[in-house]
């Protein structure tokens, strides 16, 4: 057994399981389980998949006879989230969207055929993206665009709740208090700021902003705080629909944030 290697895939292993239990005594308490098992002769490699897989095939094994599945305390948001799935959709959806495995190799990790792992990864998505289902708020006075975004807003299954074109607007647009999402254009036709309107709201209200802006380097500067989800005009569907999925994914609930 390729001891050095294995190590150097320590900690790859712990960040996965770590997710996997929703925690990072649980997390961590199954990798030494796993290396366990290895040492001891109790499990074997399977040289057909290779080093890594093949450890994250181990690891999965030994996850699966556990009483119940490893489970920890989920602290950041997106575990929270992920402790909502099943437990083998859990599993498929971090082998793809976190290790980075393609679908034959994660259906080989988790001895699925592939018609059984897509299954499960497909349930995980749509189960994912059930729970991120919000209103959302958009801060753009340029119609197409506007119009761009709304579709694409509702095509994610979430909901607008109006679009605003200045300021004043969207302070208003943001009164009833139930805003999960903000998408802001940084220059408004009337002089007034996307940025602005964004921090007045985001005194009442918790939720992720994506800025949107034709000219980037006026805010990556390095030299201050920066927005955390930039989208940089023209922008293409796909950019758009993964900056929401990540901002929505990633923040905490609001109870949490309370």
């Amino acid at each position: 057994m390729p001891a050095k290697q294995i190590v150097r895939q320590a900690p790859y292993l712990r960040r996965f399981a770590r997710a996997l239990t929703g925690g990072q005594e649980a997390g961590d308490q199954l990798v030494q389980s796993t290396m366990e098992r290895l040492l001891q002769g109790d499990a074997q490699l399977d040289e057909g998949l290779g080093l890594s897989p093949g450890l994250y095939h181990v690891l999965i094994s030994t996850w699966r006879g556990l009483d119940g599945h490893a489970e920890g305390s989920a602290a950041s948001a997106a575990d929270q989230r992920l402790q909502v799935l099943s437990p083998e959709r859990r599993a498929a959806l971090l082998l793809v969207a976190m290790e980075g495995f393609d679908a034959g190799e994660a259906a080989r990790i988790m001895e699925l055929d592939a018609a059984a792992f897509s299954s499960q990864l497909a349930k995980a998505e749509a189960d994912v993206e059930a729970q991120l289902a919000t209103d959302v708020l958009i801060i753009e006075d340029e119609p197409i665009i506007a119009l761009d975004l709304t579709r694409l807003v509702r095509e994610l299954g979430h909901r607008v709740v109006g679009v605003a074109t200045t300021r004043r607007e969207a302070v208003t647009l943001s009164q009833p208090g139930r805003i999960g999402l903000v998408l802001a254009d940084i220059r408004l036709a009337d002089g007034s700021s996307g940025m602005d309107a964004a921090a007045d709201i985001l005194q009442t209200l918790d939720a992720p902003v994506i800025f949107i802006t034709a000219f980037p380097e006026h805010l990556l500067t390095g030299e201050g705080p920066e927005p955390a989800f930039l989208i940089t005009k023209p922008f293409r569907e796909e950019t758009v629909k993964a900056m929401i999925g990540q901002a929505l994914f990633f923040r905490a609930p609001r109870s949490q944030a309370a």
